[in-house]
């Protein structure tokens, strides 16, 4: 694992592969804004669903971002493999169109694209990953081993890959060899966008894919039984490939748009996650923004990137869930210490220093790239 540095070059405008689904839709209009401030455009691809109409107006807030839909599905649903050829040809043909210096993926999966340009992926998830962290008796289903080779084969083609975090860098190395080169590049958000309401309303929430195994709401739903205060959770609750969850003692908000999110979170008193999987974690970055008090899943990502600013318990022991929940709606004092040491803490990730050293990436591997491109074209010694 490495940290980026300082870029050798920058380029004009990039290609970002991207999805409407969770944090990488966040993570893309960060990335874009922050690269905006520094001369940079983005063209944003979007595969699977389209943009809604309230992440349309989102965009548009972005200096020289565009947008093109792909108009395909998704490479981890059912039906992936097929999906994965038909949008590898649909992002190389817009890469040579649209004739921009990088391409940058959202995950490696499209494998080896052969592009002239230098190939950048931030790995924000996997399947194999996903499988290891979920499923650690069992191998990966034959019917998913094709996205685990076209990943391993993305990830050694690219011209440099990120890890969100150095927890999911070492399950990177884990699965796909503990030689492979990433470069460690928290997410970040825009502290701006977010308020701290002097007054908490009594209740704890909890916010992204309800619908992800991964995310473990069935657990906190256990933990919410007999809960004192009332437990609610933002987000959709059936996801793109018909995986749906049931909530019996957590009160369900529905997906809410990015403002209805930040209200929500900045009256909120505690936030809790447990999620079993997750390589980085916005939404817990976002209610530490927002002053809530974090509750958190003992998971190498969340130790990481949260240390003393949270409270930790295993992810699957719903009791030892309800007893520190518990413990923080009986102590005022303990939540506003717990909120203070979030806040500090989420001063680390910003959206500024996220896009800085993905720049820092870029300007790397496009010297690399010149740098080949001359010797290639140097005559051979005679």
């Amino acid at each position: 694992m490495r940290m980026s540095p300082a870029a050798a070059a920058t380029p004009r405008r990039i290609l970002l592969v991207a999805d409407c689904i969770g944090g990488v839709w966040q993570y893309s209009l960060e990335l874009a804004r922050g690269l905006a401030a520094h001369g940079v455009a983005t063209v944003l691809a979007v595969a699977g669903p389209p943009p809604s109409p309230s992440q349309r107006d989102e965009a548009e807030t972005v200096e020289g971002l565009r947008i093109r839909v792909l108009d395909t599905a998704l490479d981890w649903v059912e039906g992936g493999a097929k999906s994965c050829v038909e949008l590898r040809k649909r992002v190389v043909a817009l890469a040579r169109a649209e004739r921009v210096d990088v391409v940058h993926l959202s995950g490696a999966a499209l494998g080896d694209l052969a592009l002239q340009q230098p190939v950048v992926a931030t790995q924000h998830s996997c399947l194999a990953t996903w499988w290891q962290a979920m499923r650690p008796d069992a191998p990966l289903p034959d019917e998913w081993q094709w996205h685990r080779a076209r990943t391993a084969s993305g990830l050694r083609a690219a011209d440099a890959v990120i890890a969100p975090s150095a927890a999911f860098a070492t399950q990177l190395q884990r699965v796909y060899g503990s030689d492979l080169a990433l470069d460690v590049i928290h997410n970040g958000r825009t502290f701006k966008c977010f308020r701290q309401e002097p007054r908490r309303q009594a209740v704890v929430m909890t916010a992204g894919r309800l619908w992800d195994e991964a995310k473990n709401l069935r657990t906190l739903d256990a933990a919410a039984d007999g809960l004192s205060w009332p437990v609610v959770a933002a987000g959709p609750m059936r996801g793109p490939d018909d995986q749906a969850i049931v909530l019996q003692h957590i009160f369900p908000l529905g997906g809410l748009g990015t403002c209805a999110l930040r209200r929500r979170l900045s009256s909120a008193a505690i936030f809790v996650s447990l999620a079993a999987y997750e390589p980085f974690g916005l939404a817990v970055l976002e209610a530490a923004l927002s002053g809530c008090a974090l509750v958190l899943s003992d998971i190498p990502t969340f130790r990481e990137l949260w240390g003393e600013a949270a409270l930790f318990c295993p992810p699957h022991d719903a009791a030892a869930a309800r007893a520190l929940l518990d413990r923080l709606i009986a102590n005022r004092d303990l939540r506003r210490r717990l909120a203070e040491a979030a806040l500090g803490r989420a001063h680390r990730y910003t959206a500024e220093a996220c896009a800085a050293g993905t720049l820092a990436v870029y300007g790397r591997v496009l010297a690399g790239s010149t740098r080949r491109r001359r010797e290639r074209a140097l005559p051979a010694a005679g």
